[in-house]
């Protein structure tokens, strides 16, 4: 965690799908990607598919290239499920920190973490690969105990808690906020008792950020589809600084 709240690490992915929506270069990520630094942003994130809908195989690089200079103060995560091709991108540009994530076939976003009945030793080997190579490995969950006791089990050094359900149950009442909140908790502390960095990412937003900004031992916070709406009405600029200050406690 950071002095006086979670880290805001931009995904970026929302720019790359409305560039290929039509084709060309514009929007250009990287040009995003400079304006989230220059506004304070503490890390960028993106997510590159199999199907390359929003960032492709030619953004990691560029991205890798341009933050490189930025190393010791804007971390690069790059989330995806363990394939190949995904793998060997990781390898190649090295990121500060890899996101395992599940995906299930025809998608449109992620939809639940690794449940915690997931075979062991093909991930295990993936993350201990990673690990040599200096790439953090944080393995994305559900709030679920059993899920964080088997995250620690597989050597991951963070979790990167899904928040659907709690910005689900935040619009519902606040009695089901609070309901919800109180199993993040539950989660983040055994987490941080079996030695894991803990994350977290999934429709959070300016407001149930008031709340869950306040999870104990929250280290860092992915946004992308909220702040990027946000964007379009007051700039990316001030989208990167409303969310940091969001993220304040």
């Amino acid at each position: 965690m950071g002095q006086s709240g979670p880290r805001l690490s931009v995904n970026v992915n929302k720019v790359a799908t409305l560039r290929n929506s039509r084709g060309g270069a514009l929007p250009s990520v990287t040009d995003a990607v400079r304006v989230c630094v220059a506004a304070g942003a503490a890390g960028i994130t993106v997510h590159p598919r199999a199907d390359e809908r929003h960032i492709t195989r030619w953004d990691v690089p560029a991205l890798a290239a341009q933050l490189a200079p930025l190393r010791d103060r804007v971390e690069f995560n790059i989330e995806g499920d363990p394939r190949p091709d995904l793998l060997q991108m990781v390898r190649e540009v090295r990121p500060h920190q890899c996101t395992l994530v599940p995906v299930i076939p025809g998608e449109i976003t992620s939809q639940a973490g690794w449940p915690p009945d997931t075979p062991a030793a093909a991930l295990r080997g993936v993350i201990d690969d990673l690990q040599q190579r200096g790439v953090r490995v944080s393995l994305f969950i559900d709030p679920d105990q059993a899920a964080v006791k088997w995250a620690a089990s597989m050597g991951a050094q963070r979790i990167e808690l899904y928040t659907e359900p709690f910005a689900k149950a935040f619009k519902e009442s606040e009695e089901a906020a609070d309901r919800s909140f109180r199993q993040y908790v539950e989660a983040a502390n055994l987490a941080h008792a079996l030695g894991l960095g803990i994350n977290a990412g999934h429709d959070l937003d300016l407001d149930n950020l008031k709340l869950f900004r306040t999870l104990p031992y929250l280290d860092e916070v992915s946004i992308g589809h909220a702040l990027i709406s946000h964007a379009l009405y007051v700039g990316l600029d001030r989208a990167v600084r409303d969310y940091m200050h969001a993220c304040l406690l």
